[in-house]
């Protein structure tokens, strides 16, 4: 009974599919988060008759018998679009006004993450860091003294200290972009981790050729869209409910079957 298999497959697949709408919803109000989307490609396929088998030495027939085996899921794609844009007013919150670049901030052990998260603050010596206490990279220290700070949307740190009548420059934020930014690795924490797949990360300024801006004060919040998130759950819930049907309407043909050979 080839539909117990076929529609086992549809409830895994759509089973992974809930778990990662489910996590689409959860991390609705976490600071730069893509959402996710699961792809599925059909099974290998029986050949009970293919097409072309002659039928006389004349002629062949048009139409084969093929019988799908189900589905499996082949990528949980992450979608970088452009989040929604909130105002802060906090000079340490950061936004970068475009989908294809990151922020980069170093892990203890040295190696250097990606973020969308553009929520930073300083630490006890003044230092530019993440949430979780990642110094920005390049490393970026406000002085003690300085009364006001600065970023400009080229990504020039100015800031304002005590014996100076102008704002005077500190340091320069730098961005990282993919070519195959799908194919990062997310590492949980809000940062990725660049692979194979994503390629090699090219860096540069904001605002130069191939870079966005940044905007002071702003926030990007999650790309998710909790309508067509719930819309999608329903559709779902609904296929898994479809191919548990389909497994139980199986079972009942063969109890029918098991009844004629009692």
């Amino acid at each position: 009974m080839q539909a117990l298999y076929t529609a086992a497959t549809g409830m895994l697949a759509q089973q992974l599919n809930i778990d990662t709408i489910s996590n689409n919803l959860a991390n609705v109000s976490t600071n730069g988060f893509k959402k996710q989307r699961v792809d599925f490609q059909d099974l290998l396929y029986l050949n009970l008759k293919p097409a072309g088998t002659p039928t006389s030495p004349e002629t062949r027939v048009p139409v084969g018998i093929q019988v799908g085996e189900g589905v499996k899921p082949v990528d949980t794609k992450r979608i970088f679009t452009q989040g929604s844009v909130v105002n802060t007013n906090n000079p340490l919150d950061l936004l970068i006004e475009g989908d294809d670049s990151f922020f980069k901030v170093v892990r203890p052990d040295g190696t250097v993450v990606y973020t969308r998260d553009g929520s930073f603050n300083k630490d006890a010596n003044g230092n530019l860091v993440n949430a979780d206490g990642l110094f920005m990279d390049p490393p970026v220290q406000i002085p003690a003294d300085a009364s006001s700070i600065q970023i400009t949307s080229d990504g020039k740190i100015m800031v304002q200290v005590a014996g100076s009548t102008q704002p005077v420059q500190i340091s320069q934020i730098e961005l990282a972009r993919f070519v195959n930014p799908a194919g990062l690795e997310a590492l949980g924490h809000n940062v990725f981790n660049a692979t194979v797949a994503s390629g090699d990360a090219i860096e540069g300024t904001p605002g130069s050729v191939g870079f966005p801006t940044i905007q002071q004060g702003s926030l990007e919040a999650s790309n998710v869209d909790v309508v067509t998130e719930m819309v999608n759950l329903i559709i779902a819930q609904r296929a898994y409910d479809m191919n548990s049907k389909a497994v139980t309407t199986a079972d009942q043909m063969m109890q029918t079957v098991a009844t004629l050979h009692q």
